[in-house]
């Protein structure tokens, strides 16, 4: 490789075909900033910066961030411990351990809570082959495995990870149309609310209640990822995934996902046994949205004229919009200019509990509202937070509950070991006072 990785629009294939490789070795891809492929570059672009996704420097994938001077700032997908404005051609040492994984990496950045030690090894993955690559040196050398997408839910201890982190920074949807139906595959890596926006705006109905949620789409079956009444369960039909322990791939019917609320199989007793690599979304070109939630239903009447909604996209960029102004209200959008903002979304789960119990607890607490759900009663965790005495604003050093969500544990200025203390003493609280465990959603490494 030539000395510097600064390339100007003039000179750039001069400079990489005179280099002590060929351009044949390479595949360069240009990004927006929400990664999607770009054919051309804009003439606004003057400087460009060339790094490896991946393996080694001879046979990686490399990829090309734009940095306009004038504006000072970039253009692209960067990974965040590349993020450098004193020396923009330095990159981190490959790892004596394996050519395609770096050491000593920073997590914190690739987290929306921003917390977090350092990666042991780490490797941006962007293809599933560089996945399969990751998972076969970890299992080689006997190294905890531990993959991370959008970082926003998970708590990354303050030690770090002392393994391996494979980062699943791959991208593509294909879209399929029979008839009424539209058939969605995406990549893991790909950022969840740009494929919700995607869809809406292509009149595919099915996600558009998902709007605003961040990370990346790998993590929606995970988690059965729900909000405003819908949930991905109900419109997943295959998982792709990678069997950790074969290094095989892998496909899962729905039924075969065993999602629950807020579960699956892949977050309880197959957890780290699968790496999620594609997810396919059966939806509905053309269709109605779904306005089943109360509170977006009462935000969309005060807004819009329900019965002047026309089917497709009209009708879910409304409920997109609506579902985005709710979301950003109570700060559970990816928003760096919010400090609100600096969480893992809703910390903890809402309990559902025997009827019978509930009956006991409205007999103490006559306003404890209440929501039947198959067979149970499912309680709002944010009721319960509050009233054991942790209201929005409330601080534990630099830890606090989010001014407008009390499901949200904030970070500011504070650790990991901090935001998990804070967990503690509200689950502690809550238990104590109404006899209700609360289930922590975020993932804790």
């Amino acid at each position: 490789m030539p000395d510097s990785y600064c390339f100007s629009e003039e000179n750039i294939l001069v400079q990489l075909q005179s280099a002590p490789f060929t351009l044949g070795f390479y595949t360069l891809r240009f990004y927006t900033e929400l990664g999607r492929p770009v054919n051309r570059i804009t003439p606004t672009i003057d400087e460009f910066y060339l790094y490896p996704s991946g393996g080694t420097f001879r046979d990686c994938t490399y990829n090309i961030v734009m940095y306009d001077s004038r504006f000072d700032t970039y253009r692209g997908f960067i990974p965040p411990h590349l993020q450098r404005v004193a020396d923009k051609t330095q990159f981190p040492p490959e790892s004596k351990l394996a050519p395609h994984l770096l050491e000593n990496i920073p997590l914190s950045p690739y987290t929306t809570i921003g917390l977090g030690g350092n990666a042991r090894y780490f490797s941006t993955c962007t293809s599933t082959e560089q996945l399969r690559e990751g998972l076969r040196t970890a299992k080689e050398r006997n190294l905890p495995i531990f993959i991370l997408g959008g970082g926003s839910n998970v708590i990354i201890a303050d030690a770090g990870c002392d393994g391996v982190v494979l980062h699943v920074a791959t991208h593509g949807v294909t879209r399929k149309v029979t008839g009424g139906t539209v058939e969605v595959s995406v990549e893991s890596g790909e950022p969840w609310d740009e494929v919700v926006r995607q869809c809406v705006e292509l009149g595919d109905a099915g996600l558009e209640c998902l709007s605003g949620i961040p990370g990346s789409t790998g993590a929606t079956p995970l988690q059965n990822v729900g909000a405003y009444g819908q949930a991905v369960s109900q419109t997943i039909t295959r998982v792709d995934a990678i069997d950790t322990a074969t290094l095989q791939d892998v496909q899962f019917s729905p039924a075969e996902c065993l999602f629950g609320y807020r579960t699956s199989r892949f977050k309880h007793h197959d957890a780290g046994k699968f790496v999620i690599t594609a997810v396919t979304f059966q939806l509905q070109h053309g269709g109605m949205p779904s306005i089943a939630y109360p509170e977006l239903r009462k935000h969309l009447a005060e807004t819009v004229n329900l019965d002047a909604l026309v089917p497709g996209a009209p009708a879910l960029s409304a409920v997109r919009n609506a579902v985005l102004a709710l979301r950003r209200k109570k700060s559970m959008v990816a928003d760096p200019s919010d400090p609100n903002a600096r969480s893992v979304g809703s910390f903890f789960t809402n309990p559902i509990i025997p009827q019978e119990f509930f009956v006991e607890l409205r007999a103490k607490w006559p306003e404890i509202p209440g929501f039947p759900v198959g067979g149970g009663v499912k309680i709002p965790a944010a009721w319960l937070v509050e009233c054991a005495g942790f209201h929005k604003g409330y601080r534990m050093g630099g830890a606090a509950v989010s001014d407008h969500h009390a499901l949200a544990l904030v970070n500011r200025g504070t650790t990991s070991t901090e935001i998990l203390s804070l967990a503690k003493r509200i689950e502690d609280e809550v238990h104590s006072r109404f006899g209700v465990t609360l289930e922590r959603e975020p993932v804790i490494l």
